[in-house]
C-alpha cells in the first residue's frame, strides 16, 4: 500500500535494465519506496542495480527473469510477483527496443521483433497488471511511450508505429479502468541520452533518464495522465501532428 503521503512503497520495473526505469526507482527510493522487483532478460546483469537500490534504502529488491517476447508467460510472471509481494503500488513498463529502421525495412524478422517487443509484449503485460490491480483496488501503471508515437516519421516509422500502437492501447486501458482505483500514466519522452541511443546524434531538446524519472515521480504523485519530457514537446508535437502531409514530409525528421 502507499504510505500516508501517497508515495508508492512497492514497485515492479518491467525492463529492469532500463536507464529511465532505474532512474525512476532511485528517485522513488528517496520517497520511501521500499520493495522493488527488477524484471529483465539478464538477471545477472541486474544484480549491481539491485545492490545499488538496497544501498540507497530499499529493504527488499528482487531480481526475476522476464522476456518481453514470451507473451505466453506474462500472466504467470505478473501473478507470481503479486503472490510474493502482495499489493504492487506502481508498475513501470519500461522495456523496448529502438531497432534499426533500414534493417527493419529490409527484414521482416527485425520489423516483427521491434513491433512484438514494443507493442505486443507491452499489451500482454499491461493487461495482466490491470487485472491484478483491479482486484487490489489501487495501483498505477506507468507506460513508457514516446513522442515518436504522435506522428510516424520517415526516419523511424517502424519504431514510431509500435509506440503509436502502445500509446493508443494505454489510452484505451486508462478509460477501461476508470472507477477501479487503478491509474495509467503515459510518458512521451523525446530523445533521451541513454544506452538505447548511444552512438546517435542527439535530437533538439534531448533529455536525460533522470529528467524523465523526475517527471514520472511528479506525475504519479500529482495526477497527470499524459506527460511529455521535456514539457515543451507537447506543443511541438501538437503542431507537427497538424502539419499538412506535403509540408511534414519536407522536414528533416
Amino acid at each position: 500500500m502507499k504510505d500516508a503521503l501517497g508515495n508508492p512503497q512497492t514497485a515492479l520495473l518491467l525492463g529492469g535494465g532500463s536507464d529511465i526505469g532505474l532512474a525512476t526507482m532511485r528517485a522513488m527510493v528517496g520517497r520511501r519506496l521500499r520493495q522493488i522487483v527488477l524484471a529483465g532478460r539478464d538477471t545477472a546483469a541486474l544484480q549491481p542495480a539491485a545492490g545499488e537500490l538496497r544501498t540507497l534504502g530499499a529493504t527488499d529488491v528482487e531480481v526475476t527473469a522476464f522476456d518481453a517476447l514470451d507473451t505466453a508467460g506474462h500472466d504467470d510472471l505478473v501473478a507470481g510477483v503479486f503472490e510474493r509481494h502482495g499489493d504492487i503500488d506502481l508498475a513501470l513498463v519500461a522495456f523496448g527496443v529502438l531497432g534499426d529502421q533500414e534493417e527493419a525495412e529490409a527484414s521482416a524478422v527485425e520489423a516483427a521483433r521491434v513491433v512484438a517487443t514494443n507493442y505486443v509484449g507491452a499489451v500482454t503485460t499491461c493487461l495482466a497488471l490491470a487485472r491484478h490491480m483491479r482486484v487490489q483496488g489501487h495501483g498505477t501503471i506507468v507506460v513508457l511511450s514516446s513522442v515518436a508515437a504522435e506522428r510516424a516519421r520517415r526516419s523511424n516509422f517502424v519504431y514510431g508505429s509500435s509506440k503509436a500502437g502502445l500509446d493508443a492501447f494505454a489510452q484505451g486501458l486508462a478509460d477501461a479502468l476508470r472507477g477501479s482505483g487503478v491509474e495509467i500514466v503515459i510518458v512521451r519522452p523525446g530523445f533521451v541520452r541513454s544506452s538505447m541511443t548511444e552512438g546517435l546524434d542527439p535530437a533538439p531538446m534531448a533529455t536525460t533518464p533522470e529528467s524523465v524519472a523526475d517527471a514520472i515521480v511528479g506525475a504519479v504523485g500529482g495526477g497527470s495522465r499524459v506527460i511529455h519530457v521535456p514539457g515543451i514537446l507537447r506543443w511541438v508535437f501538437t503542431l507537427l501532428r497538424h502539419l499538412p502531409g506535403p509540408v511534414f514530409r519536407r522536414l528533416p525528421l
